[in-house]
């Protein structure tokens, strides 16, 4: 056993090892296989969207019987694909839409609509996908749902609320993707990167029943002080309270099933392992925080300084959010937190790792960063204001600049943030 305490072990380097046993906890090629239906009597379509999804398809063909029929398509982010041969593997935009996930959504929308009662449907779904497979509804153009999506995250909108307004202006959430159907069977494996792992809300839930209304999506418009486009107001007028999307009485769901393989809480169980192989306590505050991220640091600040058994590793989950100006700087809910921690403790016994499980923090090419003791003494020696930083929302300009930033690219797998706090 490797042993911190007796300083064979660095901080950082267990903070970053930690992150690293997350990330392959949460990896397709472990969770996936086990939940893999048995062949049907006919054929079996693979589609699905999100970060993970080239992952899913590669694993799907890597434990698929060869004899079987196997075929499809799916749509991930850019420079998120892998080799396939079976399963067709699309690249698009993300967390814009554009004209490649829009052509894929319907494209998918086309093999399902081709199946019968002997096939079965196998739908990948992972975070990520409410935008990668947006096809808006008639009357609805890329551009006008682009605008609506942008404002929404701007606007420091929940996942849920984003996903609220989105199910009722593309063609393939709320279920509708198994509704289009014809009486095959659908199984929907599925990597979370929701609080609390409900299909309904991971990539607008294509496979899953919507409880919200078109109603319910322009409460959250409103809400947000966001007045839409014409066309989407004229779409919500006509839909009214109308089932545009599918409910829970919806015929489709009989012969459907939603298993999440993935999620936030075998990630962070992994990660404290690492830590406690050391000889480190670790105790996991919570896989389901949300809210702004400074308001979380402040309240991850606040509980460090109540703790006084040292040393200590406190791990969390979740998804925050950031609320931007319009002059903004660069940087990821991640780092945002990362600073906002540091501006709180102000001390130098502390350690930390903010990171996205995906690999991208934001728009960055982050997936984090790491805070060290020193974090602010080096900065304030570099002629760098933490505080201004913070408050131009200039996080990733922050870490880079100290060369703390944590890079992975891709990883093709999303449970959410991952956050540990280290105290020595």
């Amino acid at each position: 056993m490797r042993s911190f305490l007796s300083g064979a072990m660095k901080p950082r380097t267990l903070l970053i090892d930690s992150f690293n046993a997350a990330i392959a906890a949460a990896a397709p090629a472990m969770t996936l296989p086990p939940h893999l239906p048995a062949p049907p009597p006919g054929r079996t379509v693979v589609v699905g969207g999100g970060k993970a999804a080239a992952s899913m398809a590669a694993t799907v063909e890597a434990h698929w019987p060869s004899t079987a029929p196997l075929s499809g398509l799916v749509v991930t982010r850019y420079r998120h694909s892998l080799p396939t041969r079976r399963i067709e593997v699309v690249e698009a935009s993300h967390p814009l839409p554009d004209g490649r996930g829009e052509a894929a959504a319907l494209r998918m929308l086309a093999l399902a609509s081709a199946l019968g009662p002997d096939d079965l449907l196998l739908a990948l779904i992972s975070g990520g996908g409410s935008s990668l497979l947006a096809a808006p509804v008639e009357g609805v153009t890329l551009k006008e749902l682009r605008q609506v999506t942008r404002t929404l995250l701007a606007a420091g909108a929940t996942i849920q609320d984003i996903n609220t307004v989105r199910k009722h202006l593309t063609r393939l959430s709320g279920g509708r993707l198994a509704r289009a159907v014809n009486g095959a069977r659908v199984c929907a494996l599925i990597v979370s990167d929701v609080v609390g792992d409900d299909p309904v809300h991971i990539a607008s839930g294509p496979c899953a029943p919507d409880p919200t209304t078109c109603m319910d999506a322009r409460a959250v418009l409103a809400r947000f002080g966001i007045d839409p486009p014409a066309s989407i107001h004229s779409h919500f007028e006509r839909q009214g309270v109308s089932a545009d999307t599918a409910k829970a009485d919806d015929p489709c769901f009989r012969h459907t099933q939603n298993r999440v393989v993935a999620n936030a809480h075998v990630s962070l169980t992994a990660a404290a392992r690492i830590f406690e192989q050391t000889g480190i306590p670790a105790h996991v505050v919570s896989e389901t925080i949300s809210g702004n991220a400074r308001d979380v640091a402040r309240q991850h600040a606040a509980l460090a300084r109540a703790i006084a058994h040292r040393p200590l590793a406190l791990i969390s989950g979740g998804e925050t959010t950031i609320t931007l100006h319009p002059q903004h700087g660069r940087g990821g809910r991640n780092t945002e937190f990362l600073l906002a921690l540091a501006c709180a403790l102000d001390t130098t016994d502390a350690w930390a790792i903010a990171c996205d499980t995906d690999g991208i923090d934001g728009s960055g090419n982050n997936a984090g960063a790491v805070l060290t003791p020193d974090t602010l003494t080096r900065a304030r020696m570099q002629g760098t204001d933490p505080a201004a930083c913070l408050a131009a929302h200039d996080s990733y300009g922050f870490f880079s600049r100290l060369g703390d930033l944590v890079v992975t690219g891709p990883t093709r797998t999303n449970v959410n943030d991952y956050r540990a706090l280290l105290l020595i």
